[in-house]
């Protein structure tokens, strides 16, 4: 009797150890494979560490990262998430580097243009780009200032509407020039006070005439002194408030803070974004159009300023008309436009 449960306790032991191997041998080609993910990765999108120890951290970032929209990817969203440029990041290093919006101190109140527009006037559907009201994307690449190519956005789309002419702004004006308030170039900025600037200044210089750097630089005020458009004024939409935002989209492009550092935000890749989202504005997009998706689900079509390869061709469908006051990713919260 005892000889034989020794012998069971010897095959349960023999059987532990190769199942405890089994895993490591599991875990081990999983690491492999995710490592040769990250390879490839790195292959596509151009990326180069210093060292093996910076290369290390980056691989457990992108490991999580991956995790995260793996998992996301998994569920039955009206959305989907990728693996993108930004899968190296940690939070806090994406937010410092490709968001930029500094929220307003203090409320402001302004005239609202649109207030007496009937909702039942407005059209089902708006998309400025098919009006000529949009340029072509940009990409703020690893320069904090999306809160001047929201100001841009917003002003080349009323610049249309108003002259009938479509010219791409320059935001390195704003970077350079619009630095003696609030607004820090890369440090961050705040498109409210972008506009202040601008009527300040007497209008912005084409974006040919004073190019995008993606880096801080002296104002150049022989390229800044040639205005290409003005605005007279802007104005903010109300608050917590999807109905006056969609009057507000209707008739003009308008800019939005949203919580661009949220996960999901920052590894969209396409349909509506709906869900749940964080409400600290920290990145400026552009209101360019709403809708209605196949499956009924409302939306907000949006510029956003991280290349075409992000996203859908760089725009973003965010789900409109949610039980949340602020709107999704708080894009209700601040929304504002300029005026000619």
């Amino acid at each position: 009797m005892a000889g034989r449960r020794s012998s069971a306790f010897l095959f349960a032991a023999v059987l532990a150890c190769a199942c405890a191997l089994g895993a490591l041998a599991a875990r081990d080609l999983a690491d492999q494979a995710m490592a040769a993910r990250h390879e490839q990765w790195m292959a596509k999108y151009g990326r180069v560490y210093v060292d093996a120890a910076e290369k290390a951290r980056r691989f457990e970032v992108f490991r999580a990262n991956v995790a995260f929209i793996e998992s996301v990817n998994s569920q039955n969203h009206k959305f989907w998430v990728e693996v993108n440029q930004f899968a190296d990041l940690t939070d806090d290093e994406f937010r410092a580097t490709r968001t930029g919006y500094k929220p307003a101190g203090k409320a402001r109140t302004t005239a609202f243009r649109y207030a007496n527009v009937s909702l039942d006037d407005l059209p089902d559907s708006v998309d400025w780009r098919t009006k000529g009201a949009v340029t072509p994307i940009k990409d703020q690449g690893q320069c904090g200032c999306c809160w001047a190519f929201s100001t841009v956005a917003s002003m080349e789309g009323i610049v249309k509407l108003s002259t009938g002419k479509l010219i791409s702004l320059s935001e390195q004006e704003l970077v350079d020039c619009d630095v003696n308030g609030m607004d820090q170039g890369c440090e961050g900025g705040e498109m409210d006070n972008a506009f202040e600037f601008i009527i300040d200044n007497g209008g912005l210089t084409t974006e040919s005439n004073y190019p995008y750097t993606a880096s801080d630089g002296t104002c150049n005020s022989n390229k800044a002194s040639n205005d290409a458009a003005s605005i007279k004024g802007y104005e903010d939409v109300p608050a917590n408030d999807e109905a006056s935002l969609r009057k507000a989209v209707a008739n003009q492009p308008v800019s939005v803070a949203v919580d661009g550092g949220d996960s999901l935000f920052r590894f969209y890749k396409g349909g509506v974004l709906s869900g749940s989202c964080g409400t600290e504005l920290d990145h400026g997009i552009a209101a360019v159009g709403y809708g209605v998706a196949s499956d009924g689900t409302k939306y907000w079509l949006m510029k956003n300023s991280w290349g075409t390869s992000w996203g859908e061709g760089g725009y973003i469908r965010m789900e409109r008309d949610i039980a949340d006051e602020e709107g999704l990713c708080g894009l209700a919260m601040q929304p504002s436009y300029p005026t000619v």
